[in-house]
């Protein structure tokens, strides 16, 4: 089977998969008490005393499969409901919010990639040397770390440097500048890219500086793990006859390393990679919370605590969604790097 055929199958693959999502989230939404979900459009005491009223009015008590066939109808039309933390359409919110989670992910993923793979093969090349012992011990420090003790050691730290609190996702000054129409055209919600494209680099800069601590953290956090499973996989697949013979060919040792082993191990760390980016773009509710950053993972969490149905149920299913393409991509990037795999 070639790439283009294999691709094609994954891809129709994934539809069954999503409607599946949208089948699971609606059924655990009907655990929920159809007076409980009335209670998402109650807006005064009146509305408290017509609840029967309102449930009828919106088929909270129709069959099952009337009610799957409304909501998805709406679903359609991206209609996800009204979030009451936020005080907007549940879609309107996600895409307003995203992009500001999309910023910490945009210059964090590829550091956390980079180096957990890059640290994980000399961390297995050089097994058991001072390297690999220095190495292990940044892992396990930084598997260890509670993101939200880091980021406060990190604002104490610049407050202790700077004499400030950089919080939020630019300065009160710029803040006032991206929300006024006449001064800032919002292009992609990414404060550095519509930087950039606006002409204003001093934005640029002030978002990067208010980038630098979020990032430091996710970084850290997420690339000790990388680091383990890459030494692991490297270790093994260092281990394998091919490996054997390339040597006894007479082949260099960074083509062994290279070529033939950093290749095959890199499967598993592909697998975990893509979850993770997914995981992360999904909302970082501690990260975004401890540094005032206004990203979906904040507005999920309070969402959450609050009981905002409608929020939870939107996010439920965005994340879902984030998850089966991300899954796609890495059944890609399997056929990329291993041929077998689309051939098997």
């Amino acid at each position: 089977m070639g790439l283009r055929e294999y691709i094609i199958r994954r891809l129709i693959l994934v539809f069954p998969v999503v409607l599946g999502a949208i089948l699971l989230v609606f059924a655990i939404t009907q655990l929920i008490p159809p007076a409980s979900r009335a209670m998402l459009y109650v807006r005064n005491e009146n509305d408290v005393r017509n609840l029967p009223n309102i449930i009828r009015a919106y088929h909270l008590d129709a069959s099952p499969l009337e009610q799957f066939l409304i909501w998805f109808n709406q679903v359609l039309q991206g209609n996800l409901g009204w979030s009451r933390v936020g005080r907007g359409p549940v879609l309107q919110l996600i895409l307003s919010k995203w992009p500001a989670t999309i910023e910490i992910v945009m210059f964090a993923a590829p550091l956390i990639i980079f180096f957990g793979i890059y640290l994980g093969v000399l961390s297995a090349v050089y097994r058991d040397k001072p390297l690999d012992h220095a190495t292990r011990l940044f892992s396990i420090s930084g598997y260890s770390l509670p993101s939200f003790w880091l980021g406060l050691v990190f604002l104490s730290l610049a407050y202790t440097l700077t004499g400030a609190t950089i919080t939020g996702r630019v300065s009160s000054d710029v803040d006032n500048i991206v929300k006024n129409v006449y001064l800032w055209h919002r292009w992609t919600g990414l404060y550095t890219i519509d930087g950039i494209i606006n002409g204003r680099f001093d934005i640029v800069l002030d978002a990067l500086k208010h980038l630098v601590m979020p990032v430091a953290v996710i970084t850290i956090i997420n690339v000790a793990g990388l680091i383990r499973l890459m030494r692991s996989s490297m270790l093994e697949a260092l281990t394998k006859g091919y490996i054997v013979t390339a040597r006894a060919k007479g082949l260099k040792k960074s083509q062994v390393i290279n070529k033939h082993a950093r290749r095959n191990a890199l499967i598993p760390v592909i697998t975990v990679s893509g979850l993770m980016v997914a995981g992360l773009l999904s909302g970082l509710v501690i990260t975004e919370t401890v540094f005032a950053f206004e990203g979906i993972g904040s507005w999920a969490g309070a969402s959450a605590v609050q009981l905002d149905i409608a929020a939870v149920v939107g996010f439920t299913l965005f994340t879902g969604l984030l998850f089966v393409l991300s899954n796609l991509i890495v059944d890609v990037l399997y056929a990329y790097i291993d041929p077998r795999i689309r051939l098997g």
